[in-house]
C-alpha cells in the first residue's frame, strides 16, 4: 500500500535507502539521473537496468514488495515521531553533501542549525582519564565565547558523552549521530542526556528504525560526524579505534584535524600522539590554539574587501572572484556549493588565482581577496 500523496517522495527516498546494493554513491547516480527516488521506482525495469552500475539483477531490487513493506513501516515511525528526515538533494547539511560517500537520507530530531559557520568534531577514547576530562571541558570553556559554534559527535561513552554533557551545560549546540535507529538510544545511560541535547541540538542517524548498535554501524557513524564539521579535534586516543577512523576520515575530507598531545609512555594518548607525529593532526594544547588555527578569532578578522579588480577573468575565475568580493572570506566547501565547478576545476582555478597574487589562502581552507 503507498502513502497518502504528500508523503509519497520521502516514501521513496527511504525505499532507495533499502534497495539491496544501492550505497551513497550508486544512489547519487540514479538521482542525478532520474531526478528523484520517486521516478527511480517508477522508471521500467528495462530502462533502469541500464543506467551504469545498476545492471539486472540490482534492478530487480527496486521492484521487491519487501521493500516497499519495510519503507512503509518506517514512513510510519517517521510520522508518529516528529522526526525530520534529511534526503541527500533536500534540507541536507551543505559540509556533508560534498562528500562523496556521503549517506543518501538521514533521520533527525532537534533544532540545530547544520550551516552553522563554525563546527566542531570534538572524539575521543571511551575510556578516557582525568586528563582527557580536563582537556575536552576546558577545550569546550574555551570555545563557549565563539558565536555561531556547533560541536558535533557520536554519544558513546567516554570523551563523545564529556563533550556533550558540557556542552548542554554550557548552552552550546550540540549533535549526537547515532550507530542506530531512533527508536532506542545506546548507551541507556545516555537517554536522559539525549533529550537534552535535543532541545538545543539533537540526534541524528542513517539508520532505520530497528537497527541495532552493531560494531560496523560505528565506522559509518564516525563518517558523518568528520563530514558535517570544518575541524576534527581528538581529544585522548589510544593507537587504534574510532576516533583515529574519525581523524583519518576528516583528513580524506579536507577537513582540518587536531589533536591534544599526551605523555608518550601513556597508552590513551598514543594516538595522538601518533596523529601528530605523521603530520595527520596539528598539535593544541588549549582552545585558543584551535581558535587562531581556524582563523577564527574577531581580531585576526578583516573587513570585507571593497575594491574592484580591473582584470579580464575567465567565467570559472569571474564565479570565484564574486564570491569572495562579496564576504570577508569563504571556505573551501562554499566555492564549490557556489559556483557549480567541478572539484578538480575549483582547485586549478584557486590555485591559479593565489600564484597571480589575487587571492591569499587562510588556515581552516578559508581564501580571500589579497
Amino acid at each position: 500500500m503507498l502513502p497518502q500523496e504528500e508523503n509519497e517522495a520521502l516514501f521513496y527516498q527511504i525505499a532507495l535507502t533499502m534497495v539491496p546494493g544501492i550505497g551513497a554513491k550508486t544512489g547519487r547516480v540514479l538521482l542525478e539521473h532520474f531526478g528523484s527516488a520517486t521516478e527511480v521506482f517508477k522508471t521500467p525495469l528495462k530502462q533502469l537496468k541500464n543506467v551504469d552500475g545498476i545492471g539486472e539483477v540490482r534492478a530487480k531490487g527496486f521492484k521487491d514488495e519487501e521493500i516497499f513493506k519495510r519503507a512503509e513501516k518506517e514512513l510510519a515511525f517517521v510520522l508518529k515521531n516528529n522526526i525530520k528526515p534529511l534526503a541527500i538533494n533536500h534540507d541536507y547539511p551543505k559540509r556533508l553533501a560534498n562528500c562523496s560517500d556521503a549517506p543518501l537520507l538521514m533521520y533527525y530530531k532537534g533544532n540545530a542549525d547544520f550551516e552553522a559557520t563554525k563546527i566542531v568534531a570534538i572524539v575521543g577514547t571511551r575510556k578516557n582519564t582525568d586528563y582527557g576530562q580536563k582537556l575536552c571541558e576546558d577545550l569546550i570553556e574555551g570555545l563557549q565565547q565563539m558565536d555561531n559554534l556547533l560541536v558535533i559527535s557520536g554519544l558513546a561513552l567516554g570523551i563523545d558523552a564529556i563533550a556533550h554533557k558540557k556542552c548542554v551545560a554550557s548552552g552550546i549546540p550540540n549533535i549526537g549521530v547515532l550507530g542506530h535507529g531512533m527508536d532506542w538510544i545506546y548507551p541507556f545511560t545516555h537517554k536522559a542526556l539525549a533529550r537534552q541535547m535535543v532541545d538545543n541540538g539533537g540526534i541524528l542517524t542513517e539508520f532505520p528504525s530497528g537497527t541495532l548498535p552493531d560494531r560496523s554501524n560505528f565506522p559509518m557513524r564516525n563518517r558523518i560526524v568528520a563530514g558535517m564539521s570544518d575541524v576534527v579535534v581528538v581529544v585522548e586516543s589510544n593507537i587504534a579505534g574510532g576516533a583515529l577512523i574519525t581523524a583519518h576520515m576528516g583528513a580524506g575530507y579536507n577537513r582540518e584535524v587536531v589533536a591534544f598531545p599526551g605523555r608518550v609512555n601513556d597508552s590513551r594518548s598514543a594516538g595522538c600522539n601518533e596523529l601528530i607525529r605523521t603530520n595527520v593532526a596539528a598539535m593544541i594544547t588549549k582552545a585558543d590554539d584551535l581558535i587562531e588555527m581556524m582563523n577564527w578569532s574577531e581580531k585576526t578578522k578583516k573587513k570585507p574587501v571593497q575594491k574592484q579588480l580591473f582584470i579580464n577573468f575567465t567565467p570559472d575565475e569571474q564565479k570565484i572572484i564574486d564570491l569572495l568580493q562579496s564576504k570577508d572570506m569563504v571556505h573551501a566547501d562554499e566555492f564549490y556549493h557556489h559556483t557549480g565547478l567541478a572539484n578538480s576545476i575549483l582547485a586549478a582555478t584557486l590555485l591559479q588565482l593565489e600564484m597571480q597574487g589575487l587571492i591569499k589562502t587562510l588556515p581552516g581552507k578559508y581564501y580571500r581577496i589579497n
